[in-house]
């Protein structure tokens, strides 16, 4: 069924409504830094509450990359305004520390001066911990110090109905409906995604510290030779310098149905590898050095720029999840932080994912074969190291088409989403925000990417330079915003709650944790 079909059934004005009840949430990862921006060695800030069972604010790879977990809200402005908070809270908090804004780290040392995160004596709390070994001998640390926004994209069970009313003889239950619909979006999100690297990439230098001791091609910028770049990169973070890996390089993940994308993580979970059977379960000493010594220590591990999502039940693996009650929401994971934006993201981003993920749900979605899927890690490489090329190419079937001319058209399809948005948020902003965005298609200079390099040669400064002068006027930004005093008790509240419902899970554990850990596996 066209998309246009599927439009004018939601425009009719029974059905326009529903649109208002897209939800979305927003997990904004950011290294702290010292103020000369070396990356922090103190603790997580006890004020901040307990990183196992904080709802809002918790830490990612390492202690110091702390992480922001919005609420789900059918209101962009409700977001924005809680991620707001959540980093004016921190801000209070921290000292004379500063969050990073950028997704690429600098100022940093070796692997083994980067502390890993913790979270207690529990034996969830120990897992976390020891699955975070385990990434570190097998990709190193210093990867994971990339930070990046996670963007959680859900529409409502109504939205469904309607579709599969449009379907007519779909005798499947609403969550099996669901489930392949979502699997749908993401595989059309996968064909496209080279658009929002292009249009929202945010990371096309890095710092030489960064990449020290590594095969790479970046070249300096200007006679600078502490910042290195690619003359038309959008971001290195989604590259072959960001989160990929030559072991998981071989394994592909299905996403035509749920039972095949199971099938497949399944499969990388259970396989045994070798370089990671060498690294070797546990130390000499009798210390865990990773989970298991299988390709994938859990299913997070998988590297993707875009997953189906499940709230597990206690006891239940993401997997399991999944499986047993179907995909809830999609987590968009290939946005970069943007240091021009104090929080990273701003509205009009917001808006713009709200309408590109509603086009690839409700456009049709062939399923995925080994040639597209190539093309598609293809297409990702090129539109990372050269996006802002005016001539590149993408592969789309057997033909190349030029990126700009390939991404009018979607733009044009597009469009038709946004006003859609618009008419049902009694506004004008999402078809702004298209238009915004087809004018970076049409002058590159306007992207993210190339207004970062901009600001450095103009300002003639390193990437240090200008993402620590950027840090620091997020800092003022967010200091001048002072909490109300309700709202500094609720975030100080939460945060006493938060360590109370940690040292309750310490106290109720009974497992020693090599049993659970072979519980968790069985």
């Amino acid at each position: 069924m066209s998309i246009e079909t599927r439009l004018a059934a939601l425009a009719q004005p029974n059905s326009i409504a529903i649109l208002k009840n897209i939800a979305r949430g927003i997990e904004k990862e950011s290294l702290r830094v010292e103020p000369s921006g070396r990356m922090a060695m103190t603790p997580h800030p006890k004020a901040l509450g307990s990183a196992l069972t904080h709802p809002s604010i918790t830490t990612d790879y390492s202690e110091a990359l702390l992480e922001f977990i919005t609420a789900p809200s059918a209101s962009i402005d409700e977001v924005i305004n809680e991620l707001e908070e959540i980093h004016s809270y921190t801000y209070q908090h921290i000292g004379d520390e500063l969050l990073w804004v950028s997704s690429m780290p600098c100022q940093l040392g070796d692997d083994s001066s980067i502390p890993v995160g913790q979270y207690g004596s529990s034996n969830s709390g120990q897992m976390k911990t020891v699955y975070r070994l385990g990434l570190g001998h097998r990709y190193g640390r210093l990867m994971q110090t990339i930070a990046g926004i996670h963007y959680n994209f859900s529409v409502p069970d109504e939205l469904w109905k309607q579709l599969q009313v449009l379907e007519g003889g779909n005798q499947q239950s609403l969550q099996d409906f669901k489930t392949d619909g979502y699997f749908a979006l993401i595989r059309n999100f996968r064909r496209y995604f080279w658009l929002l690297l292009y249009l929202l990439g945010a990371a096309p230098a890095v710092c030489a510290s960064f990449v020290r001791g590594r095969e790479h091609d970046l070249v300096p910028l200007g006679n600078d030779s502490h910042s290195l770049h690619l003359p038309y990169a959008t971001s290195l973070r989604m590259g072959n310098l960001g989160y990929q890996s030559d072991a998981q390089s071989s394994l592909v993940v299905c996403y035509n149905d749920i039972a095949q994308y199971s099938r497949t993580l399944k499969g990388a979970l259970e396989t045994p590898y070798q370089p990671y059977e060498e690294i070797g379960l546990k130390d000499a000493q009798g210390n865990y050095q990773q989970l298991t010594t299988n390709l994938l220590q859990i299913e997070n591990e998988f590297y993707s720029p875009i997953r189906p999502k499940r709230t597990a039940a206690p006891g239940e693996t993401p997997l399991e999840a999944l499986e047993n009650h179907g995909v809830e929401y999609i987590e968009v994971r290939c946005v970069d932080l943007n240091p021009l934006l104090p929080n990273g993201i701003d509205k009009p981003t917001s808006q713009f994912l709200d309408t590109f993920l509603l086009f690839c749900l409700l456009k049709d979605s062939p399923l995925t074969n080994n040639d597209e899927y190539r093309q598609i890690t293809e297409n990702q490489r090129r539109a990372v190291a050269r996006g802002r090329d005016p001539e590149l190419e993408l592969l789309d079937g057997d033909k190349q088409r030029n990126l700009v001319e390939w991404g009018l058209s979607l733009m044009a399809e597009i469009q038709p989403v946004a006003e859609i948005l618009d008419q049902a948020n009694s506004t004008a902003e999402y078809s702004t925000t298209a238009e915004l965005m087809k004018t970076r298609l049409q002058d590159n200079s306007l992207t993210p990417a190339a207004q970062l390099i901009a600001e450095m040669t103009a300002n003639n400064e390193t990437y240090y330079g200008m993402a620590m002068r950027k840090a620091q006027e997020h800092r003022q930004y967010f200091k001048s915003k002072a909490l109300n005093s309700e709202t500094a008790e609720k975030y100080r509240r939460l945060a006493e709650e938060s360590q109370l419902k940690q040292k309750q899970i310490e106290a109720s554990d009974s497992l020693t944790f090599d049993q659970f850990i072979a519980d968790y596996y069985q």
